[in-house]
Formats: C-alpha cells, sequence, structure tokens
C-alpha cells in the first residue's frame, strides 16, 4: 500500500517554499548536519576560534592597534570568512539530535532564525542554498570583560535608524558590520550623514519610520519643520526704523560743544611799564580791587592804575631802609595795605591818599596779606600769621603758628569761615576761623613751596593750590572733609591761581620753564588754552571785579592785561563800582583807627 506523502511548505532565506517528505513526524529541533548547509540568515554569527585556533592570532596581528573594549573596533577586526568557519565547525551528527554544538567562545550571541525542512519520513534533507557565496553563520566576539554602548545606541531614534539598512551594498562584509552598527546598536553619532546624504537618507524613510517620528513629535509638543533652537515668542521690533548712517556715524565728542567753544584772546588788551619790579617769588606786589584800580609796588613806592579812566597816581614812598614787600586792597576797595620789608604793616586811603596807621609786630619782612571784612591776616618770613583787627588799637588778636618756614601764600574764603596758607615748608593748612589754635587740616602734598592759593566762587569749600619749581602741581581740597578731590599736573612752576567768576573754570599763572597762562575747565580739567604771556617767569596775577581781565606782572618790568573771561553778549561790560573819576564811587564800610 503506497504511503501518502505530506508536504509542508517550508520558508527558505531566498524567500521560496518547498515541499519536504514530512514522514508524519516534524523536528523540534534542527539537524546539525543540516546547519552549516541550510542557515543562511546574515543576522546569525559564526562561531567564534578558540584561543588555539590560527585564526585568532591572524586576527591580532591583522589589527594590532585595536583598542579593547571598543564594540564597534572589534566588529571591524574579525574576520568573517564563512567557508572556513562553516568548515571548521562542520561534524557529523545524528539527524535526531537535539542538542546544539558546544561554542568555543566563552560569550556568543547567535541571531536570526534557522531554517530547516519538515519530513514526514526518512532522512532529514537540507534545504538547497538560494545563494552559496553568502556566509552561514556569523559570530560576534567582545573582547574585553565589559560591555560599554554608545551614545547612538541609547538614543530614542535607534529604532528608526535600524529600518535604514542598506540591502544593496557592494560588500558582503561592510553590509554585516553595517547592518550590525545601524540596527542592532544604533548609527554612531560620528557618521550623522550630510548634505546629499541626509536628503537620500530622509527619502529613504520607511512610512512607518515617518509615522513613529511624527508621533515622537506630537507626543513632545515639537515641530518637525522648525528650529528647535529659536526664539519663542519672536524677538520684538523696534517701534522707530533705525538709522545706520546716524548710529555709527556719529562723532565721538559732542559736537555742539566745539561749536559752541569761546574764543579766547591770546594778545594782551594793555600793556604797561613796571621799572624796579623785584625778582622774588615769594613777594605778593600786585592786587585789583573792587573799585577797579590796581597797586602795585615798585621797590619803595606803591603806584595805583585807574583802570576806568587809565590814571596813574604815586600812593606812597617808604623810608630809603626798608621796601615794599606786599599790598593788598580791603574788600571795600577804599583802603589799601602795604606790606614792609621790616616788618610793619600800612594801611592807607586811597581817596584822600593819607596813611591811616601803622601796625607793628612781626620781626622780618610782610610777604603776604589777605582781607577779611575788618581783619588783617599777614604772613611773615619767619612763618608767623598775625591776625589784626584794624578798628582797635591793640590791633593783633591772634597768633597761627604752624609754618616752619615763610609764608607766601595767604587768603580768606569768601564767607570768612575758613583761611587758607601757604609756606616755603610745602604745606597746605587749612584753618578754622572759629578754632585757630591750630590748623584744621594740614597738606603734605606738594614739593616745593605754595605761593598759589585760590577759593572757588561757586563752590565755598573748594581750594585750589599750586606748587613750585620741584613741585608743579595744582591740588583741588574739600575742604569740609580735607580730601584731596582733584589733580592736575601743570609742567611748569604755578606762582597763581585765579577762578573765573564767568565760567566754570580756572586760569593758572607759571613761570620755568614756559612763563605761560594756561585756562583749564573745572572739573574735567581740560586745558583749553595756553598762552605765552611774558619774557620771564609771571610773578603776580590779579583778576578785575567784573573777572573779565586778568593783570599779570613778571620781572621783565611789564604789566600787562589779558581778557581772558569775557562776558557774553548782553551781560553787563564792567563790574566797576568807581564813578567818572575813580574816587567818588568807594564807599567806606570800616573806620580804621
Amino acid at each position: 500500500m503506497a504511503t501518502a506523502a505530506v508536504h509542508t511548505p517550508v520558508k527558505s532565506h531566498s524567500n521560496i517554499f518547498s515541499t519536504r517528505h514530512a514522514s508524519g513526524r516534524v523536528p523540534l529541533t534542527p539537524s546539525p548536519r543540516t546547519r552549516a548547509s541550510a542557515n543562511h540568515s546574515p543576522f546569525t554569527p559564526p562561531p567564534p576560534p578558540s584561543r588555539r585556533d590560527p585564526e585568532w592570532h591572524a586576527d591580532k596581528k591583522k589589527y594590532p592597534n585595536a583598542p579593547r573594549g571598543s564594540l564597534h573596533d572589534t566588529f571591524a577586526s574579525l574576520s568573517l570568512s564563512s567557508s572556513k568557519r562553516s568548515s571548521n565547525r562542520s561534524s557529523p551528527s545524528s539527524t535526531k539530535s537535539n542538542i546544539a554544538a558546544p561554542n568555543a567562545s566563552p560569550l556568543r550571541l547567535d541571531l536570526g532564525v534557522n531554517e530547516w525542512s519538515l519530513t514526514g519520513s526518512g532522512h532529514p534533507t537540507p534545504l538547497k542554498k538560494a545563494r552559496s557565496a553568502r556566509p552561514t553563520k556569523t559570530a560576534i566576539r567582545i573582547n574585553g570583560d565589559r560591555f560599554i554602548p554608545t551614545r547612538g545606541a541609547s538614543s530614542p531614534t535607534a529604532a528608526m535608524k535600524a529600518d535604514h539598512s542598506r540591502p544593496g551594498s557592494s560588500s558582503r562584509s561592510g553590509s554585516q558590520d553595517s547592518v550590525l552598527n545601524d540596527d542592532v546598536f544604533g548609527r554612531d553619532s560620528n557618521t550623522q550623514p550630510s548634505g546629499e546624504d541626509l536628503d537620500d537618507y530622509t527619502s529613504r524613510k520607511s512610512p512607518k519610520s515617518k509615522a513613529y517620528e511624527a508621533s515622537i513629535a506630537e507626543a513632545v509638543g515639537l515641530n518637525l519643520g522648525t528650529r528647535i533652537l529659536a526664539f519663542k515668542p519672536a524677538p520684538p521690533e523696534s517701534s522707530k526704523p533705525i538709522d545706520l548712517r546716524a548710529q555709527y556715524n556719529r562723532p565721538l565728542k559732542n559736537t555742539a560743544s566745539a561749536q559752541t567753544r569761546r574764543r579766547i584772546l591770546t594778545a594782551p588788551e594793555r600793556v604797561l611799564d613796571a621799572p624796579g619790579l623785584f625778582d622774588d617769588y615769594y613777594l605778593n606786589l600786585l592786587d585789583w580791587s573792587s573799585g577797579n584800580q590796581v597797586a602795585i609796588g615798585l621797590e619803595r613806592n606803591v603806584y595805583v592804575w585807574n583802570a576806568d579812566t587809565g590814571a596813574v597816581s604815586s600812593l606812597l614812598e617808604t623810608s630809603p631802609d626798608t621796601y615794599v614787600s606786599s599790598v593788598r586792597w580791603s574788600q571795600d576797595g577804599a583802603y589799601v595795605s602795604v606790606g614792609l620789608g621790616s616788618g610793619d604793616v600800612q594801611i592807607w586811603d586811597v581817596e584822600e591818599g593819607t596813611k591811616l596807621r601803622t601796625m607793628t609786630g612781626h620781626d622780618t619782612r610782610v610777604g603776604v596779606m589777605s582781607w577779611n571784612k575788618a581783619t588783617l591776616s599777614t604772613g611773615s618770613r619767619s612763618g608767623n600769621i598775625f591776625n589784626h583787627d584794624v578798628r582797635i588799637a591793640e590791633h593783633k588778636t591772634a597768633e597761627l603758628l604752624s609754618h616752619t618756614s615763610e609764608v607766601c601764600g595767604l587768603e580768606w574764603r569768601a564767607d570768612g569761615a575758613q583761611l587758607a596758607s601757604g609756606g616755603n615748608d610745602n604745606l597746605v593748612n587749612i584753618w578754622d576761623a572759629r578754632n585757630i589754635t591750630a590748623p584744621k587740616f594740614s597738606k603734605t602734598n606738594h614739593k616745593a613751596a605754595v605761593k598759589a592759593l585760590a577759593w572757588c566762587p561757586w563752590q565755598n569749600n573748594l581750594l585750589a593750590s599750586g606748587g613750585g619749581s620741584f613741585d608743579k602741581q595744582i591740588h583741588f581740597w574739600n575742604t569740609t572733609t580735607g580730601a584731596r578731590v582733584n589733580s592736575v599736573d601743570a609742567g611748569s612752576q604755578v606762582t597763581a591761581l585765579k577762578w573765573s567768576t564767568n565760567y566754570r573754570e580756572i586760569v593758572s599763572c607759571h613761570g620755568a620753564p614756559d612763563n605761560q597762562l594756561t585756562v583749564w575747565s573745572y572739573p574735567s580739567l581740560v586745558k583749553n588754552v595756553e598762552i605765552p604771556a611774558h619774557e620771564t617767569r609771571v610773578l603776580h596775577a590779579a583778576l578785575s571785579p567784573d573777572g573779565q581781565m586778568l593783570a599779570t606782572a613778571a620781572s621783565d618790568e611789564s604789566l600787562k592785561f589779558w581778557k581772558l573771561f569775557e562776558k557774553k553778549t548782553g551781560s553787563a561790560a564792567s563790574g566797576s563800582r568807581s564813578s567818572d573819576n575813580g574816587k567818588g564811587g568807594m564807599a567806606k564800610q570800616m573806620t580804621i583807627r
């Protein structure tokens, strides 16, 4: 009786169904005899060679610099010779054996599904090879004791990358490496496609991958058509159009200030002769009164020049045994005090042309004086400063003892609250009128004699001081706190300082080596103009009552008048209080006995 044949379709690697006699039995496990010839899956690795296999050493020699523990480098260093490994693994076995051959490697990864024929009776017959050139099995050997995954393996897009293998690769070994790297462990982050490869990669995406990406993007709220790093929301736009020319072509300095910068005359308005003027830095022989009269001491004489009429008169002549060492007008412009080389101080009524009194007390010459209403302060060569009340017979009211050398600078503040003194001992002392037993502040910043002292007219507690030849510095002091608030290097000896009453400026007079006048802006201390003034050093300076004119005297025996601070158009041209004859306008505010 003929036996009925059972035909069971079996899927081979080449996607062809074949029929074999099963004889009523279906083996549950593949037969080892047909394993080497029937398993053609590219995902099933071949068995690794044993340590004694010559191929093991050949692989190590072929890749001597391959680092241990790197999974991708291990894959690249493997020799995937299928024919040799298949022949080494082929061994006769029972057709009914369900036990696979033991592996030589301690770590083995077998991927893929083997295909076997189902027969009803007789011996199992292996399938015919669809492509004999393909290896039957691929073995994965991991050198090292740790598995270190790549960044791409943990990427959430690794599953999507697995859908884009290259089945049509020309090299089988390269195709296997690409399949293992991309589909199993994810694409390496260092080998991302770019340019045309990126377009090709995107066009090859399967509908499943695109659907997966769309679902992920929808879950995280990401729009695939926009950049991740973008402004959300967009930056606000300017309400006004930006003119780039106006932004980038602006001048470094304000042009308005340059256009409105005033013009300063560099030539003197008038020049007078001053024969017999002593060339002595420590004397003060020039002063300008509030009545618009200039007094100057020349040897033993004092002359008065009326700025309104231009008339010159001789006020006094000393005895042959002394000389004029200093002159100073009272605040009302009616009296002039004259210091002598003998140490005496005389007070003269200019209108009457008479001497009112003589005050003694100093043993040496009086080189500097300053008025504060009815109080006259005098400084001598010995370093003493005396206060005199000219209204009483016992005139000396106080002694200010601090300087150890000749006092050559002395100035009362406009409100009479403080007195500043400078001397040849390089000191600047600031005295409080309520307590004159000791100076309130004593400054030692100057390195030479301090003759130039000036109080600021618009800030009462601001004092300027200038040093001599070995210092050449101008310092500015806050006399309330004693702090130095500003400084500038003048470049030459400072002989006088005068603040402008019309502008925020100060003029400094200098000696060697330049003998110039310098106008400074304050507080910027920008040098506005520098004027060569005299052939020799400028010794004395005085400012007119209206603040426009500066008079300077030098040892070249000349007296010059400079219009440095001209008032703006529309303001009063002169602040003189005198009448046409220069005498009727003087108002005597005190009685001298």
